[in-house]
């Protein structure tokens, strides 16, 4: 049999070449990861931190729930009268045009008319957020008038002050996922429910405003009541949606509005490739 003289090949050195900027590129993205892994790792022991603050144990209660003083009530009926009497009834016990108002507390007041919701020209569609028609004193009075047309009871939310100082916001994101995230959407931009109704977006909502919504659950929105939701826990829900759901930190470059990975990606693709097609037809032009 004849034997064929070795002969030296070269394709070990050209795999070699050509595995050389994979090899780079894997290596840059295992970077990348471990370096994310460190920084999400770094998370939780920053939030431990944050909610080891002796600012959180100086922080009994951090809602305290109020009236608006009584002195408030004759300017709140008058309020009430000229603006809300023709549809809720000048007892407030409700029309067929609007529902009965006693016992419904002073939050769930405040924050129908401190979101613009209220008053409501056409009842059969579902309230907006608008700019609110009353200032700051005139909403308190008519919120104070509704609540003196019943006894003080724990089903009927008083007006919630909430101090955020010592929230947790990573105890406020898994809650907001929870309970909200559902038909808020993990954004807070709202969406749309069934039967034409939807969730509003949260971007604008007070600290208060928020709370009265947890704990009074306007329009299709559950109620949370203690049972469900402490006190802190609204508050850390409440610190989060006001924090990173109102002002997000896009470390990634321009938010998008916050409409998805799968929007986004489209986005990003649209130009990125797009433009490196662009390019190229460019280039091979002037070739």
């Amino acid at each position: 049999m004849r034997v064929l003289p070795h002969t030296r090949t070269t394709v070990g050195p050209r795999l070699r070449a050509m595995a050389l900027p994979g090899l780079v590129v894997a290596s840059v993205a295992l970077v990348g990861l471990l370096t994310s892994g460190a920084f999400a790792g770094a998370s939780p022991h920053h939030s431990a931190a944050r909610a080891a603050d002796p600012r959180a144990a100086r922080v009994s209660d951090p809602i305290t729930y109020s009236l608006p003083p009584s002195s408030d009530v004759t300017a709140g009926q008058q309020l009430f009268e000229a603006n809300c009497s023709s549809c809720h009834g000048t007892d407030a016990y409700g029309t067929d045009r609007a529902p009965n108002l006693v016992g419904v507390g002073a939050a769930t007041v405040d924050f129908w008319v401190s979101t613009g919701r209220m008053p409501l020209a056409d009842s059969s569609i579902q309230p907006v957020r608008k700019p609110p028609r009353f200032d700051r004193q005139q909403t308190l009075s008519i919120a104070a008038f509704v609540a003196s047309l019943a006894p003080r009871s724990t089903t009927a939310p008083e007006i919630p002050n909430v101090d955020t100082a010592g929230a947790n916001l990573a105890t406020g994101n898994v809650l907001f996922v929870l309970n909200c995230a559902g038909c808020h959407t993990v954004t807070g931009a709202g969406d749309a429910l069934a039967d034409g109704y939807f969730a509003p977006s949260m971007h604008k909502a007070s600290k208060t405003q928020v709370a009265e919504a947890v704990r009074t659950g306007p329009g299709n929105m559950p109620r949370f009541g203690t049972g469900t939701l402490s006190d802190r826990q609204v508050a850390d829900i409440v610190a989060y949606v006001t924090g990173p759901i109102q002002h997000p930190d896009n470390r990634g470059g321009l938010g998008l509005g916050g409409i998805g990975p799968v929007a986004e990606g489209f986005v990003a693709l649209l130009i990125g490739v797009g433009g490196i097609m662009l390019i190229a037809f460019w280039l091979g032009e002037r070739a």
